[in-house]
Order: C-alpha cells, then structure tokens, then sequence
C-alpha cells in the first residue's frame, strides 16, 4: 500500500518499499543476540556473580532498531506499523524486567532461567514481521478464501 503523504521524502522512496524485509532480518539478528546474552549471562554469573552480569550491546542495539524500525513502519503502513510497534514495546519492557529477573537469580545463585516472556516475545514478533513480509507467498491462497 503506497502512502499518500511521504513524511521522510527520499528515505521513504530507498527504505519504504524494504521496511517490512529490514524488519524480519533485525528480528532474526535480535533473537540470536537473546540467545548468545543468554548464554554469557550463565556464564557471567557462573564466574562473577552478580556483579558480572551485563546487557549485551549487540541485543540492546538490536533492540533499539526495532523500536526506530517499528515507529518508522508506522508511517509507512499505518495499521501493521501500529500492531507491529506494539509488539516491539512489549518485546522491550519484557527485556527490561527479565534482566532484572537474571541479576535477582545471580544475587540469590540460583540457576539461570532462560528468558521466557522474552522469547515468547520475540517469537510473536517473528511471526508479525513474517506475516507483513512474507504476505506475497500465500496472497493467492488468502484471497481465494477470503
């Protein structure tokens, strides 16, 4: 769906027709950065404790992406930018409180949990960011049924 008004001019004439593409991939990189933090963070608090349990900066810059990616394909496809922003934000505030989850296990030296809300997260990202980009390969199914 083109959009009447261009807000960003030329980014929107290079970046506009790739978004939801762009999209899928940062989500792809996010969820092997969720699983390589994990794993440094049992190995953080194996060796260091609490203390020695920090983001990583490659999911954090991930996940940065997505929240700019998610508001920037709100203003190209409005109704999937909407629903795909939200799921973004959700995914965001699930990172924040499961860190938080991970440093209380360290501190208490309890085994690490995997991030589950987290993951469900991100999968229900995945999905979205696969719905929206991958439309075209069932389209003709979907409108013959629909």
């Amino acid at each position: 769906m083109e959009p009447s008004v261009s807000l960003f001019g030329p980014v929107d004439a290079i970046l506009g027709p790739y978004i939801e593409y762009v999209l899928l991939a940062l989500v792809v990189v996010n969820m092997v950065a969720r699983a390589a933090e994990h794993s440094t963070h049992v190995k953080q608090a194996r060796d260091g404790g609490a203390d020695a349990v920090a983001r990583s900066p490659l999911r954090v810059a991930t996940n940065f992406l997505l929240l700019v990616g998610a508001f920037y394909f709100a203003t190209v496809e409005y109704h999937a930018g909407i629903v795909f922003s939200v799921l973004v934000v959700g995914l965001v505030i699930s990172d924040l409180f499961e860190f938080e989850a991970r440093l209380v296990e360290a501190r208490r030296e309890v085994t690490i949990e995997r991030p589950k809300s987290s993951i469900t997260a991100s999968v229900l990202v995945l999905l979205y960011a696969a719905y929206t980009g991958l439309f075209f390969l069932i389209e003709n199914v979907w409108n013959s049924i629909i």
